[in-house]
């Protein structure tokens, strides 16, 4: 199935690299790589590792903007862009963006730049820095700003100062945070236009999702995307109004032309409000609501999505979150035409279902333009049938119950509030365990989705299955054990085998293990240590979640050394926690410390980085030592980075095996 659409998605971008916008009939899903305060699971490094199990799901990826800010230390999730050809960001370094691109777009998957051109930092009030770019000099100057920057507060220091801004207002709504640019301005388009050509032909991404679009008239993105001509771009036009978005991605046409799709959050809405509709109930009739993908004349251009950076529930914040049914909402999302956005966090935590959704979505053919006809719907239930170039896609979400399709579907999918069907005629076998890694032996159900009388055949060891085969009956179990397995189905019908689906498993062996963090202050003098922890599956804050956390005044002593601790519990394999020590009200405090997985020894030290106590790695408590680098390990305990991620052949450095920490020297 995979090889197919792979071919498909091929064939699609073939007729359309010349397309600006979002091209037609686009049967891909995007992911949003990140998620507010994400420095961890967002490192380049850290998205590139996952790469071939993305590659399996999205076609394109959204990452956070890349580009050096003007933080003074701090991590900047990159709104506050002050350079924008220097890449060394809170993500990682512009190599490793390079090679994360680079190894995208070998697996298939295009990366998506997030553009912010609406405002830009400076140093001081007004100033912009100076960066040269294949030998040409880009500066930004004080008349490139609003002249109605900041309310007027811009303009009175301006002219306190000696410094002169543009005369031409905001095109857009203003925002106070930063410094507006004056898109009018000749030299601010320069600087844009030669900074997107770097993004796309330098860099190599593929597309651009430009930041808070409201603040600047749409017809700059039109203006900018028709010079740099990039595959893919979407605005975030914050909106819940239908026709405010339209009328946005209208004024980005030049020459009658289109050139730009939008984040659809009327849909986003939509669906918020069908999930939050009351204090115990959802109000599913809610999803008839309006929104860009309902408009078939729009739906080309409608990037859909339930749950973003900014909606997210924050630590504290309450922010716009869905507050149930995140199975249900993505079940919707990735039913429907439009093109989907995953959220970072929803994968994370829902990887199972989302992957089975996709691989249905994939199946069907479900593009961004398809049709979709409602079958059933009130305040309990909404079911909706989707026509994709290959087959139908039925999804029912809310108290499944309360619709029985007729017997021309067939059920393959289905977790909490949500059920997907196939129509019999789409004539295959089907496994409801989609390709992907997981802890602990798993099962995976076989059906038969044909009109005909069949039986399932199948293989575990890659090879097609033969009439020969394996044979059960439709609704028959496998069980996937530990290791790596290819399980292959298809029907068997009067002697001849089709309908072939293909999966592929890793499945590990990871129970959840408690480490224990050391810290030791006696170069500080310190009584006491407060963590404040975050980051891994999000289950690692403190108890007392207001700022600096949980305070430890006891120690234990190894070593001949008094030593705070904590524990917490590593709940999968790619578990992590990151922490922050400090004493008294917060301050002083430590440096971050980041992807803590196992056993660990901190000592406090007294130098300082950016006011901040720098920590060193004592190695009390590694138990193993490994002789020679680059030594392959022989037994069968997976092998783990300080980032949770598996190594099949440690080099030099520090993992973890079997629970415990050892060293490869």
């Amino acid at each position: 199935m995979k090889k197919i659409y792979a071919t498909l998605f091929a064939l699609a971008l073939t007729t359309t690299m010349m397309a600006q916008g979002w091209p037609a009939n686009y049967q891909g899903v995007m992911l949003q790589g990140f998620y507010w305060d994400s420095f961890n699971d967002s490192q380049w490094t850290n998205l590139e590792s996952q790469a071939d199990e993305l590659a399996q799901y999205f076609t394109l990826v959204w990452i956070p903007q890349s580009g050096k800010c003007n933080d003074n230390g701090w991590q900047s999730m990159g709104y506050d862009d002050y350079y924008w050809f220097d890449q060394n960001s809170t993500f990682g370094t512009e190599s490793q963006l390079r090679s994360l691109i680079t190894t995208f777009k070998a697996k298939g998957i295009g990366t998506i730049a997030d553009v912010v051109v609406n405002h830009r930092n400076t140093d001081g009030w007004v100033t912009f820095p100076k960066e040269t770019y294949n030998g040409v000099t880009y500066q930004m100057l004080p008349t490139d700003i609003c002249a109605n920057d900041d309310g007027g507060k811009t303009k009175t220091w301006a002219e306190a100062n000696g410094y002169s801004l543009s005369t031409n207002n905001d095109s857009g709504e203003g925002w106070d945070g930063m410094r507006d640019l004056d898109h009018q301005s000749e030299n601010v388009q320069t600087c844009v236009k030669a900074y997107l050509g770097f993004l796309l032909g330098d860099l190599g991404y593929t597309g651009f999702r430009y930041d808070m679009v409201k603040g600047f008239s749409g017809s700059y993105v039109g203006l900018y995307n028709h010079d740099a001509a990039p595959q893919f771009s979407v605005g975030e036009y914050w909106d819940g109004n239908k026709n405010n978005v339209e009328n946005w991605i209208n004024a980005t046409k030049v020459n009658g032309t289109i050139q730009s799709a939008a984040f659809d959050f009327p849909f986003r809405y939509t669906v918020r409000d069908a999930v939050n509709a009351g204090s115990s109930q959802p109000n599913w009739a809610k999803l008839d609501n309006t929104s860009v993908m309902a408009d078939a004349a729009y739906r080309r251009y409608a990037v859909t999505f339930v749950e973003n950076h900014d909606t997210e529930k924050r630590a504290n914040a309450d922010q716009d979150p869905i507050k149930r049914d995140t199975l249900a909402a993505n079940a919707y999302l990735l039913a429907m035409p439009g093109t989907p956005c995953v959220f970072f966090k929803h994968w994370k935590d829902c990887k199972k279902d989302i992957a089975q959704m996709i691989a249905v979505r994939q199946f069907a053919g479900i593009h961004n333009q398809s049709e979709y006809s409602k079958f059933s719907g009130d305040a309990t239930h909404y079911a909706v049938r989707t026509k994709g170039a290959n087959s139908d896609l039925l999804c029912v979400v809310g108290n499944v119950t309360k619709y029985t399709p007729t017997a021309r579907w067939i059920k393959v999918a289905e977790g909490y509030h949500y059920r997907y069907y196939l129509p019999t005629d789409a004539q295959t076998a089907w496994i409801d365990l989609a390709s992907g890694e997981y802890n602990g032996e798993q099962k995976a159900t076989l059906t038969a989705v044909s009109n005909e009388s069949a039986q399932i055949v199948y293989t575990t060891d890659g090879s097609d299955p033969t009439a020969s085969s394996t044979k059960v009956a439709s609704g028959s179990t496998v069980t996937i054990p530990i290791g790596t397995t290819t399980l292959k189905a298809g029907l068997l019908i009067g002697g001849a085998v089709t309908g072939i689906v293909s999966r592929t498993y890793t499945i590990i062996d990871f129970q959840p293990t408690d480490i224990t963090i050391y810290v030791n202050t006696d170069q500080v003098g310190w009584t006491s240590v407060n963590f404040w922890s975050w980051g891994g599956d999000s289950n690692h804050s403190p108890k007392n979640n207001n700022w600096p956390g949980d305070k430890v005044s006891t120690t234990v002593e190894k070593n001949g050394k008094q030593w705070y601790t904590k524990t917490f519990t590593m709940n999968t394999a790619t578990d992590f926690v990151n922490l922050v020590f400090s004493t008294g009200k917060g301050s002083p405090q430590t440096v971050d410390i980041n992807n803590i997985s196992a056993d660990t020894f901190f000592e406090i030290s007294s130098e300082t980085e950016g006011g901040k106590n720098k920590v060193n790695v004592v190695t009390t408590g590694i138990e193993e030592v490994m002789a020679a680098e680059g030594q392959r390990m022989t037994d069968d305990d997976a092998i783990y980075d300080l980032q949770g991620r598996r190594v099949a052949h440690p080099t030099r450095g520090i993992y973890i095996r079997g629970g415990k920490k050892f060293v490869v020297r």
